[in-house]
């Protein structure tokens, strides 16, 4: 589904260089709930940013459902970003003039598709994610995990090949973490939805299939789920802390 080849990515700033992201290789596979996790500094947001090609990256190939992103023209990209690519924002990124029927409907609404199959769907994700009562509300008028559960229905709209989500936990507390996290879940199990979640959260990230750890822009290691959540947590917990000392 998704694969990443050998991506480098740096910044200059006057007469210094800094390497980002320094040859990155892994795959996510259709299906699967993947998150990134890594000290601040560590390249996770930059990687999360050159695969939605929001920023240009120096070298590798990145490819998406067999499509290769770079060289694309910024008609493409939009197009891609639009119908391929569903994201989640750690600040939910809803318009507060638009009630959440409206703000999940946003990616239809951009491509004058909004007819009443569109409609139907945004119901069906609502229900599914267990906000069907709030439709008609506005985003002030509900809480932030009520936020992000719209927001993850607005990345499903256009049945994209995958989501990608920048911290979506971190502005929650752990009673609206689990129920967004428990939405992903859903989506994944319910949709085959493909998800690529950057996260600090060690709780989230053990609900994941696979954790993937970046060090100083070098993928330091790879972790999957064999055993049950908790145990994967505390994996995870042990890994992180290995990857600190070293």
């Amino acid at each position: 589904m998704l694969y990443v080849k050998e991506l480098y990515k740096s910044y200059e700033s006057g007469k210094n260089k800094y390497e980002v992201l320094k040859g990155i290789d892994f795959h996510v596979a259709q299906g699967e709930f993947v998150a990134v996790m890594g000290p601040s500094g560590s390249g996770k947001t930059t990687l999360l940013n050159c695969i939605s090609c929001y920023v240009p990256f120096d070298k590798g190939n990145i490819r998406l459902g067999g499509m290769e992103l770079a060289g694309l023209n910024e008609d493409a990209l939009a197009s891609v970003r639009n119908t391929k690519i569903g994201f989640v924002f750690q600040d939910f990124m809803l318009l507060d003039g638009l009630t959440i029927r409206e703000n999940i409907l946003v990616p239809r609404i951009v491509q004058g598709k909004v007819e009443r199959e569109a409609e139907k769907q945004a119901e069906q994700l609502a229900s599914m994610f267990g906000i069907g009562h709030i439709l008609d509300k506005y985003p002030a008028e509900i809480s932030g995990g009520e936020k992000q559960r719209a927001a993850v229905a607005r990345s499903l709209i256009n049945n994209p090949l995958i989501i990608l989500a920048d911290e979506p936990t971190g502005n929650l507390d752990s009673k609206s973490s689990w129920a967004v996290i428990e939405t992903f879940n859903n989506a994944k199990t319910q949709m085959n939805a493909t998800i690529f979640m950057v996260t600090h959260d060690s709780f989230a990230a053990s609900f994941c299939d696979r954790v993937i750890l970046l060090k100083d822009g070098a993928i330091y290691r790879q972790l999957e789920k064999w055993e049950n959540r908790s145990v994967f947590q505390d994996q995870l917990l042990d890994a992180i802390k290995e990857m600190s000392s070293v």
